[in-house]
């Protein structure tokens, strides 16, 4: 008896082959579309900065890259110095900006990962008994009567092609939004150590006014003193002595009213630094640091270094990129699948070279109606692109007022500070020619009283300029994004995009 020799393996070879050169076609082709991507290639808006404050403009170029070295070092503050070593490591705020940079840093890789092919693989067997009145699976072996098994051992992967760039657009977005996150982590360092010295500062300046009361309750009590003996010889009347005691007991209230305010900002320090306040101090020390020299000509350069601008700017190219993805809706998708692996009836030619399968094919598929909805998002996509070019050009003009702001205010404390120290010397030349003529008895003891307040205050008053001027310090090197050393930025931009993230 003749029988038809059954086809071997190799006979279905060029079948295979044309089906896989057609697929290998269908990628190509895939390829060279790969090149084209949806919406507008980003391109950083034009911002007005001047050349030098006050003077001439030219275009913003971010640079948040650039070093900035511990800027706390220029008051020479050793405590303080200390203190701000601590903000980077211990404060919680910092942590939780960390926290969001390493979302955005896996939220970049999952999106990235649309580029690549999905393969899965597994292994299953099914046991199932079918409807008497339909017909057998001619595959199957009957394990019983009605019961079939099926053993299969498939490797399927999936890709779809980045046609029109909305993987691509994609990855672009979230890793401006990475590097945004950056920028606000910087952002919020920069925020916590400006904070820390403002408040460092400001405890000094209690500090100097605790000393200052101290030798003022001193004086006040030999005051005191002089007026009881006096008093007690007839020469005074009882009214000196009680304006005395008043005056004493006055300035014993503000001494201790002090306490409230420099517990409140050694607390406050305490929390920057990632401290519990009952386990947090700072020793009592005069104020002696000193405003720093502001160079004449500051170039607004400097500004570009600002990590909140370099933020503002980096969610600009994030939006753009976004309106790529929401634009390449527009055109069908096309999806790669295919499957190779084993299926068998009988676990013994499960594994066998008659039971291997394979399959290939692509899908196309196009939107025809959706009702306005790529549209919409479009639109919304452009929306918010021009919402964050605006706040960047504002977070741009807003840093310029900064500046602006304590440069003013640094030149004009040192005009008042320089009127305010004449004003000190005088009144304790006044309190000096006070006191004699009092104790001549040419004068009352209210002229002595009211000297004595003037010259307080013209102590109290010496001391909060010198705070302020610190203060504008601390908030001209935070506008200014943590320094103004010129040789901290880079020559080109190119050194600045490659220090990114």
């Amino acid at each position: 008896m003749n029988m038809r020799k059954p086809p071997s393996f190799s006979r279905t070879a060029p079948f295979c082959s044309r089906t896989q050169l057609a697929a290998c076609a269908v990628f190509s082709g895939c390829m060279l579309l790969n090149g084209c991507a949806a919406g507008p290639d980003y391109k950083r808006p034009d911002t007005a900065l001047p050349a030098g404050f006050k003077e001439a403009w030219k275009s913003a170029q971010p640079r948040d890259a650039a070093p900035r070295g511990p800027w706390w070092e220029v008051f020479g503050d050793t405590a303080l110095n200390r203190l701000e070593e601590r903000v980077s490591f211990s404060n919680q705020t910092l942590a939780q900006a960390e926290a969001k940079v390493r979302q955005a840093q896996a939220l970049l890789a999952s999106v990235r990962a649309g580029e690549f092919p999905t393969v899965s693989v597994g292994a299953s067997t099914t046991r199932s008994r079918a409807s008497s009145t339909t017909i057998a699976t001619p595959s199957a072996t009957p394990v019983s009567r009605g019961v079939v098994q099926n053993y299969s051992l498939p490797v399927s992967a999936t890709w779809e092609p980045d046609l029109w760039g909305r993987v691509r657009r994609g990855v672009e977005s979230n890793r401006a939004a990475l590097e945004a996150s950056v920028g606000d982590l910087e952002a919020a360092r920069l925020l916590a150590q400006a904070t820390l010295a403002q408040n460092y500062f400001q405890l000094r300046a209690l500090d100097a006014q605790r000393r200052l009361f101290d030798d003022s309750v001193a004086s006040y009590q030999r005051s005191l003193q002089l007026v009881q003996n006096q008093y007690d010889v007839g020469v005074v009347a009882r009214a000196d002595v009680v304006q005395a005691q008043v005056q004493l007991k006055t300035a014993q209230a503000q001494l201790i009213d002090l306490g409230v305010q420099r517990a409140q900002l050694e607390h406050a320090i305490a929390l920057l630094v990632g401290e519990a306040p009952s386990t947090f101090s700072v020793e009592r020390a005069p104020l002696s640091a000193a405003p720093p020299e502001v160079p004449v000509g500051l170039p607004s350069e400097l500004l570009e270094r600002r990590p909140d601008i370099a933020a503002a700017e980096r969610r600009v190219a994030q939006a753009n990129a976004q309106i790529g993805v929401a634009m390449s809706a527009y055109f069908p998708t096309l999806t790669l699948s295919g499957s190779i692996g084993y299926q068998s009836a009988t676990f013994a030619q499960w594994l066998t070279a008659p039971s291997r399968f394979w399959s290939l094919g692509p899908a196309l598929a196009e939107t025809i109606f959706d009702g306005g909805l790529r549209r919409a998002q479009t639109d919304q996509a452009r929306a918010a692109y021009d919402a964050n070019v605006a706040a960047y050009r504002q977070t741009v003009l807003t840093g310029l007022q900064d500046v602006e702001d304590n440069l003013a205010a640094l030149r004009i404390l040192a005009e008042e500070s320089t009127a305010q120290d004449e004003a000190l010397q005088l009144a304790r030349q006044s309190l000096a020619i006070t006191l004699n003529q009092y104790r001549a008895g040419t004068v009352s003891y209210l002229n002595v009283v009211t000297a004595q307040n003037t010259a307080l205050a013209s102590e109290r008053t010496a001391i909060d300029l010198q705070n302020r001027r610190l203060s504008a310090s601390v908030l001209l090197i935070k506008a200014l994004g943590g320094g103004w050393s010129v040789g901290d930025i880079p020559a080109d931009m190119a050194t600045a995009e490659k220090a990114k993230p």
